[in-house]
Parts: C-alpha cells; sequence; structure tokens
C-alpha cells in the first residue's frame, strides 16, 4: 500500500452515481466520528464537476455541514480516459470503486490503481469479475504491495465475515455452515436501483464465460472436513426459521468459497464448507417467484431479452426494480438479518469417522441491504485497510474481504455502526 504522503486518504469514485451518492455520505460521517484519532482527508471523483458539486451539497444539507463541500476535493475522470484515472490513482491512498455494471467498467480502476500503487475497494457482486481480476492481477498487485479488495459491499461482507465469526466463535473445528438471508420490507414496500438489475442481466447472461474461466483456472479442490455439505432443492423448508427459502444466486457462495481456499492454502487454517439460502416466506410467494424465475432465465438466454430486460426493469421485476430507485422511506423501513447454521467438532475430536457434535447459530443483522449497509461496509472497510495494516495479508493482492480482514478489526468496526454480529446458541450434541 502507498505509503508516501498523498493528498487524499480516500477517493469515492463514481460519487455521483446512485450508491456512490450513499458511499459519498458515509465517508462523511466517518470523517467526523468522534472516535478518529486523526484527520480523513478524501475526495470524490467522476466525470461531472457539476454533479459531484450537487452530490456534496446534498450530503452537507442532510448531514447539517454547511462546511462540507469546501473540505472534500474534485478529481474528474471517466473510466475510458487511462490517464485520467492514473491522476485519480496517484492522489489516493484507496480508491472505493462505486462504478458499475463492473464487467464494463471495473477493470481499468483496478488496472489504475495497481500500476500507481493505490489499494482498491469495491461494492462488486458479478463473481465472473471478481475471479477475472485476480487471475489478471493478483501478482501484479503483490509486486506493488497494494490491497484490491472485492465485493465488500453487502456482497459479500455479511457473508465472508459471517462465516468466519461463526467459525471464531465455535469452540471447536467449525466444518459447515449454511446461511440464510430474510429482508424485512416495512409497510412502503422494497425497491432497489435498477443499477443492480442491469449487473444481475448481464451477470446471468455470461454463465458461460464463467464456468470457462473456473475450468481454466485448474485449481485443486479444497478439502472437506467432516460430512460432505448437502445440497438443498430450488425450493426446501427451514424448520428453524419456519420459512420456505430458495438458493441466493449472488457472490456469497464465490467469494466465501474463494475465501476459504485461501484461508486453508496460505494460513493453514481448516476449511469450512458452505452454501447460501435467502428465506421467501410461505408457499403462496415460492410459486410467484418460481414463475418470475423462470420468466427471467428464459428471457436472459438471448440477446433480445436481455435488452427488453433492462429497458423495462420495472415491468420484468414485478415493481421491485427501478430507474429512480428506492425512497427514503422505503430505506428507512427495509431491514435485513442473515442467519448462520453451523456444525463442526469439538476440541480434540477427529473429523475422519465421528459425526458433528456441535452445532452454533449466529446472526447478522443490519439496516438496509444496498444503500445504508453497502456504504457502511465498504467505508469500515477502508478504514481498516487504512488502519490495520499489521493485521492484513503481509503482501498485497488481489482478495476477498475474508482473506484480507479476517484477523483485522472490522467486525467491531461494523459492529459499532449498526451492522451486528452475534451468537444466538451454541450446544454440543
Amino acid at each position: 500500500m502507498a505509503t508516501e504522503q498523498r493528498p487524499y486518504h480516500v477517493v469515492v469514485f463514481g460519487a455521483s452515481g446512485f450508491t456512490g451518492q450513499f458511499v459519498t455520505e458515509e465517508v462523511a460521517r466517518e470523517q467526523v466520528a468522534p472516535e478518529r484519532s486523526s484527520r480523513l482527508s478524501w475526495a470524490v471523483a467522476g466525470r461531472s464537476r457539476e454533479k459531484l458539486q450537487r452530490v456534496l451539497a446534498r450530503a452537507a444539507l442532510k448531514l447539517g455541514r454547511p462546511t462540507l463541500s469546501s473540505e472534500v476535493g474534485i478529481i474528474i475522470c471517466d473510466t475510458s480516459n487511462p490517464a485520467s484515472l492514473d491522476e485519480m490513482a496517484k492522489q489516493a491512498t484507496v480508491v472505493l470503486n462505486c462504478v458499475g455494471p463492473y464487467r464494463f467498467y471495473g477493470e481499468p480502476v483496478v488496472k489504475a490503481c495497481v500500476e500507481n500503487g493505490t489499494s482498491c475497494i469495491d461494492i462488486c457482486g458479478e463473481p465472473e469479475f471478481l475471479e477475472l481480476m485476480y487471475w489478471k492481477y493478483h501478482e501484479k498487485a503483490a509486486e506493488k504491495g497494494v490491497y484490491i479488495i472485492g465485493s465488500s459491499g453487502f456482497d459479500s461482507i455479511p457473508a465472508d465475515l459471517g462465516v468466519i465469526y461463526t467459525r471464531n466463535k465455535m469452540n471447536g473445528t467449525l466444518t459447515a455452515v449454511e446461511s440464510y438471508l430474510t429482508i424485512h420490507s416495512g409497510p412502503e414496500g422494497l425497491c432497489v436501483h435498477d443499477g443492480t438489475w442491469k449487473s444481475a442481466v448481464y451477470g446471468f447472461g455470461s454463465q458461460t464465460n464463467l464456468r470457462k474461466l473456473r475450468k481454466s483456472s485448474n485449481l485443486k479442490p479444497v478439502p472437506v472436513l467432516g460430512p460432505k455439505l448437502k445440497k438443498r432443492g430450488p425450493v426446501s423448508y427451514c424448520r428453524e426459521l419456519s420459512t420456505y427459502s430458495i438458493p441466493f444466486l449472488g457472490s456469497d457462495m464465490s467469494v466465501v468459497k474463494r475465501t476459504q481456499r485461501y484461508l486453508h492454502e496460505v494460513l493453514e487454517e481448516s476449511p469450512v464448507q458452505y452454501a447460501a439460502y435467502v428465506n421467501v416466506g410461505g408457499i403462496t410467494s415460492v410459486l410467484k417467484l418460481m414463475f418470475a424465475g423462470l420468466f427471467f432465465l428464459f428471457f436472459v438466454k438471448f440477446g433480445i431479452g436481455r435488452q427488453l430486460l433492462i429497458k423495462f426493469p420495472w415491468f420484468f421485476s414485478f415493481g421491485y426494480f427501478s430507474e429512480q430507485g428506492p425512497t427514503q422511506k422505503q430505506l428507512d423501513g427495509t431491514s435485513f438479518t442473515m442467519t448462520f447454521f453451523g456444525q463442526g467438532y469439538s476440541q480434540g475430536l477427529s473429523t475422519d469417522k465421528n459425526k458433528p457434535n456441535i452445532r452454533i447459530c449466529t446472526q447478522v443483522k443490519g439496516p438496509e441491504a444496498g444503500y445504508v449497509t453497502t456504504p457502511i461496509a465498504m467505508v469500515q472497510a477502508a478504514v481498516t485497510l487504512l488502519n490495520d495494516t499489521a493485521d492484513l495479508p503481509k503482501a498485497g493482492g488481489v482478495f476477498t474481504p475474508g482473506a484480507a480482514f479476517s484477523r483485522t478489526k472490522l467486525i467491531d468496526r461494523l459492529n459499532q455502526r449498526g451492522v451486528e454480529f452475534s451468537v444466538i446458541s451454541s450446544s454440543e450434541v
């Protein structure tokens, strides 16, 4: 990571985008956090000075900070102009990249950061991009001593660090975890900005490329400790939570598996099997979701279908995704709970021939996932990167959040900001 003095600790790239504006507000909050012992210098970056100024003015009004605009630098740059990205990277210790879909706009930022000795954090939930960046830039980033850390928002810090938290709280060896995500909405309902929808459409439309990438990587399997974790069907019933669930199709599985590989191969820790699910409620909700899912998967296979999905997000998502994104009331009324059910072995008990004899249940819960929890997670990841240097991987590289932050104080920082990790129960069978 950059050791020479640079003008800014943090630069928010894409600050005028929908998610970027919330990240900007969160950095502004962090700047005046009571526990801060040193000044945080930062800037916003993007294509339009006017739009960036508007974002800062809006944040100043919302946070009651009339002098905010004069405290924050402005950098003009564009992903289509590599020289401008270089100039941005040279001025920052850490770049927070909020510009997606990352498959189209992410790599130029990673490249500029690596070449200019700047660390980079993104909130990408696209496994193909995340895994491709590892293969293309890990060694270069290690040579430069910089940290490129993907998926540092709701995708996939709660899941990735939730598994690590569960492992740390088990009095023994954790061997398998299943997570169940529940989204709670208020009277105003749910809504997600269509930027997330676009990333999902392109991601599902590119599954063949992801399979080819994984096949060409030729990685040896991570060893399985204890019984192999059984995959649940397309729809299953979770007795503990009294709800139906379906496999979670976000980046969590990809990210957690990469973390567990790193912890096993580099830190020589015992790997944990993982599966992710999302709760959908009763049987009526299951039927609605199955219909919508089949509809989506049919259209996403064809170019014309993808164009229609992207052009009419509100229609094809049955009102859940829109160009306007959620209202403040919707944000205020929404929260999430991610529940982890783990199993493993007490200390000294062999994992070879015995059945797991410890069960543990943990939880991560927080405010609205996409535009409240995501900025909190991203900004606290940056704070951790700046402050916990002794606890990071010794060399730089391209990392998952769990690989980068497993030995840091990131979980403590998230707890202080309202993204709470807790143990619900732990028992020996």
